[in-house]
């Protein structure tokens, strides 16, 4: 039942393949990532994160705090056992996922992980944010400012006020997000950032270093906060690459 209400799955594969589970942004949900489990599958099992408060869980409050958000996942995780993962987040869920990974490395020390976080600064970066204590009219706007699918949907009043509580519950999980040490590096890190993203300059992303086991790889793409629509076949293609070596490897 866990594993049902966090975890979504749009194409059938083989359980056998190599797993890649991707965290949305902030606002966003599973479906975003639909895309990429039909350009993947059936070689990859793409499984993708929907968080409280959206969609099919749309009754259900939002988890504000990355930590907690993290606490849950993980223990969603748990019947799946110590196998290979790739977690892939953008922005928002960059930073959830390096999150879950550092549980999961706690938990089985040996446990095979690779992290892809995409348009998000490294986690010991902070800039003082509080979009969340806008009003709608500001949240908004800043949806609007970055682009991604959800500004698309602003502009019905209705649709807005049913997924403004997700927006203003994540952009306060990560505005009040603080990295704490706590360990070695969960795993190796590949970062992709967009050449234009205001919320990530390239010295921001280089420093995901700090929190990369070896190898660290690093790929700036054109674009801005949301470079990955219209990035989608490059990205697809680094993470080809590393799916298939990290097959290879067994």
């Amino acid at each position: 039942m866990t594993d049902a209400l966090w975890f979504r799955r749009f194409q059938p594969t083989d359980p056998t393949t190599r797993r890649l589970v991707c965290f949305p942004h902030a606002g966003g949900s599973a479906s975003w990532f639909r895309p990429v489990a039909q350009a993947l599958a059936p070689e990859v099992d793409v499984v993708a994160v929907q968080y409280p408060g959206r969609q099919d869980r749309r009754a259900e409050p939002c988890v504000d705090d990355i930590g907690v958000l993290a606490d849950r996942l993980r223990a969603a995780l748990t019947g799946w056992g110590p196998r290979p993962l790739t977690l892939f987040g953008h922005s928002m869920g960059a930073v959830v996922a390096y999150e879950v990974a550092r549980r999961l490395r706690r938990d089985h020390p040996d446990q095979p992980l690779h992290l892809f976080a995409s348009g998000r600064r490294a986690p010991h970066r902070t800039r003082t944010e509080s979009v969340h204590a806008r009003d709608d009219a500001g949240i908004a706007a800043e949806v609007r400012r970055l682009g991604g699918t959800e500004a698309a949907l602003l502009g019905d009043p209705e649709v807005l006020q049913m997924i403004m509580p997700a927006l203003r519950g994540d952009y306060r999980a990560i505005e009040t997000y603080r990295w704490r040490p706590d360990g070695p590096p969960p795993c190796p890190v590949t970062v992709l950032t967009g050449d234009r993203d205001p919320h990530t300059t390239l010295d921001e992303a280089r420093d995901w270093a700090r929190h990369s086991r070896e190898p660290f790889d690093l790929h700036v793409l054109p674009g801005g906060h949301f470079f990955l629509a219209e990035q989608a076949p490059a990205v697809l293609d680094v993470l080809r690459a590393h799916l298939s070596a990290a097959t290879a490897r067994g």
